[in-house]
């Protein structure tokens, strides 16, 4: 089954109205082509006769025919409009649905700009070809019929005529078909990359300019912009030389029915009516056909576009959640790594964590250190389950988090990542972007514990302050603080801080670190920190080197037993103070 029809299922919620729209299609088709049929009878009997009154009569007719093709037709547009734009609507949403199922390692392997264009250009595609299927591609192959067969209910003599170009035309059709569907596809692709680097350069742009970047992004954007551009002019090159080669064997077949059709008039064997009725039947099989070849690169662009929509609706979502999985609930937040190691990648790759072993015990504070790429942040990805370990297993309370259900598990564990992201909103909107319900009290009560309820208070609108894209409107420091509130704001059993305070200054991170004692107390938590005096206080620090744990223990027994620990502590601190 291709794509394209594949797709139709979205179509089934609006039946009636495509129905009724390819319904009166089938009206509209029927009016149009009864016109030339009384054109013939106003002339041959009318004209030849010099009757007025059939002339009168047959013309009423005509107007009558007229008018109800506009009146069809205007409702064909109704229905067709409704049905396509539901179906874009639904389509659109099961895209987004899929995306949203996605675990971190389906989000690594698709861009954000392929994904944008799969949610917008490559629907649209689609979409289109729906609206022209129930306005255009419908009722094209109907006139094509029936025109066909009027014309042999005409003059049979002459039909001869379309049994030579027919078989040219479908096979010139053919051939653009294949040649241009993979154009298109290609086009698309373009348009990836192109969204790619547009999405990029905006997202980025202040970096752009603080690295006196513009002529390089330039460049960058220019070759983009020229391969979609010549992916484009390769497909309508092709249109451009198909068309005219269509429209020539329209107006060879209407001069060999004038020649041969005055032929007939002069032996008595057709009359002019007939000629005239066969040239309109001939015109409007044309038609159909030249628009049909039209939308031949359309379904091909659409083909293109639909498959690449299926392809990120049926990409499975790599973190699958068990048939039988068991519901988290009450939980003491006893978290474990037994022999843990990870890979990036189906392939697997070089390890990024190799057999990790440690346990934080319900109410513990774990700190982690390392080197810049030493696995930190994708050591705190697996306890939530954003990805599934390589070898051996994570436990919380002595289940094997691969057996829990991921909505459980997740609201169980709090988590702040490193990229701070802010949405659209309000700053309270965004605080409780977790607790949708928390109260105003809550709210600022978090605020407070991650010392951002002051300079919340030192805008204008407070907690209501609306927060620009990407919270461009507030320091690196400030969005960190708000991610805390959040985190705090749900109450997790099991939090995580991944270099949440990077952005603060060493006072701010004093306050917050204070204000977490208490609020963290009944809670298990994983802090991963740069600064060493993040993590004096913890219960155990894990010094990670290279994915593999170094050593394991208090600030005080690292400092006799680690050579990395102390290295780092010496470079920041100095002085050996021990606590």
């Amino acid at each position: 089954m291709s794509s394209l029809k594949r797709s139709f299922q979205y179509l089934k919620p609006y039946t009636k109205e495509a129905v009724g729209a390819v319904v009166l299609l089938a009206l509209v088709v029927a009016a149009n082509l009864s016109i030339p049929r009384l054109v013939q009878v106003i002339i041959d009997e009318g004209v030849a006769t010099q009757d007025l009154e059939i002339i009168t009569r047959t013309s009423l007719l005509m107007i009558g025919a007229s008018i109800l093709s506009a009146l069809f037709m205007t409702a064909n547009t109704i229905l067709a409009i409704k049905a396509s734009r539901g179906f874009e609507a639904d389509f659109r949403d099961a895209l987004f649905t899929k995306i949203q199922s996605y675990s971190f390692g389906n989000l690594d392997e698709f861009t954000t700009g392929q994904l944008l264009t799969r949610l917008t250009s490559d629907l649209n595609q689609v979409r289109i070809i729906i609206t022209m299927t129930l306005r255009m591609f419908t009722r094209m192959p109907l006139t094509f019929i029936l025109s066909i067969a009027l014309m042999w209910i005409t003059n049979r003599q002459l039909s001869v005529i379309m049994a030579v170009l027919l078989p040219i035309t479908l096979a010139l059709v053919y051939f653009f078909i294949r040649v241009s569907q993979p154009l298109f596809r290609k086009v698309q692709e373009r348009v990836d990359y192109l969204n790619q680097v547009l999405q990029e350069n905006l997202t980025g742009i202040r970096v752009v300019k603080a690295f006196v970047r513009r002529d390089h992004e330039n460049n960058r954007f220019e070759k983009a912009n020229s391969e979609l551009y010549s992916a484009a002019v390769k497909i309508n090159r092709n249109l451009g030389i198909f068309m005219p080669f269509i429209t020539l064997l329209l107006n060879l077949g209407t001069v060999a029915v004038i020649y041969y059709g005055g032929i007939q008039v002069f032996r008595g064997n057709s009359s002019v009516g007939q000629i005239i009725a066969f040239m309109n039947y001939l015109s409007s099989a044309m038609f159909s056909v030249i628009i049909l070849s039209s939308m031949a690169g359309q379904i091909s662009a659409a083909e293109a576009s639909v498959k690449r929509i299926f392809e990120a609706i049926d990409e499975e979502p790599k973190i699958k959640e068990k048939p039988d999985a068991v519901k988290l609930e009450k939980i003491d937040g006893r978290v474990v790594f037994e022999n843990v190691s990870f890979s990036y990648g189906e392939d697997g790759g070089l390890p990024v964590l190799s057999n990790v072993n440690f346990v934080a015990e319900s109410g513990e504070t774990i700190a982690i250190l390392g080197a810049t790429g030493s696995g930190k942040s994708t050591l705190v990805h697996l306890i939530p389950r954003f990805y599934d370990v390589t070898d051996g297993r994570v436990t919380i309370d002595g289940w094997d988090i691969r057996e829990l259900q991921l909505e459980t598990l997740r609201k169980a564990v709090g988590i702040s990542l490193q990229d701070t992201m802010l949405f659209s909103g309000t700053i309270r909107d965004n605080i409780r972007y977790g607790r949708p319900d928390a109260s105003v009290e809550e709210v600022v009560a978090a605020a407070r514990a991650a010392q951002a309820h002051d300079f919340i208070m030192g805008f204008r609108d407070g907690y209501d302050t609306m927060v620009g894209q990407r919270g461009v409107n507030l320091s690196g420091g400030q969005k960190q603080r708000i991610a805390i509130a959040r985190v705090l704001l749900i109450k997790p059993k099991i939090m995580i801080l991944d270099d949440s305070t990077s952005a603060v200054d060493v006072e701010t991170e004093i306050k917050i670190e204070e204000a977490l004692e208490t609020i963290m107390k009944d809670s298990t938590n994983i802090i991963i920190a740069q600064r060493i005096s993040t993590v004096l206080k913890a219960d155990k620090i894990l010094v990670l080197d290279k994915g593999s744990v170094a050593n394991i223990g208090s600030h005080n027994e690292l400092l006799e037993s680690s050579p990395i620990y102390r290295e780092i502590y010496d470079s920041q601190l100095g002085g050996g103070v021990q606590l």
